[in-house]
């Protein structure tokens, strides 16, 4: 979970799990970013960036609510116990179905659950609203006492220190050019700037193969992939079409509404070359030697899960409690097998995902002692 982002977003925003910023949109469980203003192509359908951000969440985690329930109960103050109820509830079953599942007591010992269950709901809104009063009166105080005279100097003082200075120090260690990026930074007009500054290290008026391309970046940033993705998409780079040479990109004279829509066009046409690759792969902890066997339809996004792990979240709960006792460098992804699609009218993805995937769970047989994965009921 992308913890500060979480906290910081609405009610409604955490509950349909992304939040919107001026120019993209952010997955509030793992991470990811998408572009506004962009169409995503998905097998044979077209979405927006909303609806592939749903999509993304509905792929990747299930729903907010079953990656929520998923959480430490440091996080969600819920017993294992209550988590379990919510499960079965959110399922909508009725009290009688949730008993025959659970075996716990009778009817009305679930019944009983239930409502205090939501006797826990009204003490967390009583405690928010607490927590609200509490912020508009320290809001209040902090207004009165605040020196009239400060207030004049701070409105009259504007910051010396230029912004972009200020994100080059922030992201290199040595503050210039030839020190190692540390991380880049979310917010897009911060990533222009760092990117505008790795750039430099490329010469004008020089083709570079893709291999001397990554070269360069690897002396950069640990996922030179990604780095060299940024500044194509940022037009700082170009490219011939089937990346067999790069330049460095000249400076438009336009104005910036302009190149702010020459670059969405040249993503639009980016993602539409873009083929997703539907498969299976593992997480391997290779400690112990156990795997988690999934499928997915976008290959590509292994990096929300291992974003995830990196964060210390996990939503499968056993590998989630190893990833507490051997920490996530202990982990390994693997792609076992792309899905090659059929270019047949009947070719049906969805079902060839599930019979690629149970192959492999046979093959592999990730249960108990071997793995992570719950072993399927035959129907």
């Amino acid at each position: 979970m992308v913890m500060e982002e979480f906290w910081n977003a609405s009610t409604e925003e955490q509950k349909q799990g992304f939040v919107e910023h001026e120019d993209q949109l952010q997955c509030l469980l793992c991470g990811q970013e998408v572009e506004q203003g962009l169409i995503y192509p998905v097998e044979d359908l077209f979405y927006d960036a909303k609806r592939y951000m749903r999509f993304h969440i509905e792929q990747e985690h299930g729903s907010v609510f079953d990656y929520l329930s998923h959480l430490d109960k440091k996080l969600t103050g819920l017993s294992d116990h209550q988590v379990a109820l919510l499960r079965l509830f959110y399922q909508g079953l009725s009290d009688a179905q949730v008993q025959r599942e659970t075996g716990i007591g009778s009817t009305s010992t679930i019944r009983n659950h239930r409502f205090v269950l939501k006797e826990k709901e009204r003490q967390a809104r009583v405690f928010l609203v607490m927590m609200d009063l509490l912020k508009e009166k320290d809001q209040r105080l902090g207004a009165r006492t605040a020196s009239p005279a400060r207030a004049r100097v701070n409105e009259q003082s504007p910051l010396k220190v230029d912004e972009a200075e200020q994100i080059i120090v922030k992201h290199f260690p040595q503050g210039s050019v030839q020190g190692r990026l540390e991380k880049l930074p979310r917010k897009q007009s911060h990533k222009r700037i760092v990117l505008q500054e790795i750039v430099k290290r490329f010469e004008p008026n020089r083709f570079y193969t893709e291999k001397e391309v990554n070269e360069v970046l690897k002396d950069v940033y640990e996922d030179h992939v990604t780095l060299r993705r940024y500044l194509i998409d940022f037009s700082l780079l170009e490219r011939e079409a089937d990346g067999s040479r790069y330049w460095l990109a000249k400076p438009q004279p336009q104005g910036k509404e302009d190149t702010l829509m020459n670059r969405k066009q040249e993503l639009k046409m980016l993602y539409k070359e873009t083929k997703t690759q539907a498969g299976v792969y593992q997480v391997k902890n290779v400690q112990n030697g156990k795997v988690l066997v999934e499928s997915t339809r976008n290959l590509k996004t292994m990096n929300g899960k291992k974003f995830m792990m990196q964060q210390g979240n996990h939503p499968n709960p056993l590998l989630q409690k190893e990833l507490k006792e051997y920490g996530v460098d202990a982990f390994r992804f693997e792609v076992l097998e792309v899905l090659e699609p059929k270019d047949e009218p009947y070719f049906d993805l969805a079902d060839a995902l599930e019979k690629l995937e149970n192959k492999w769970l046979e093959q592999v047989q990730p249960y108990g002692e071997r793995g992570y994965n719950q072993e399927k009921k035959r129907k």
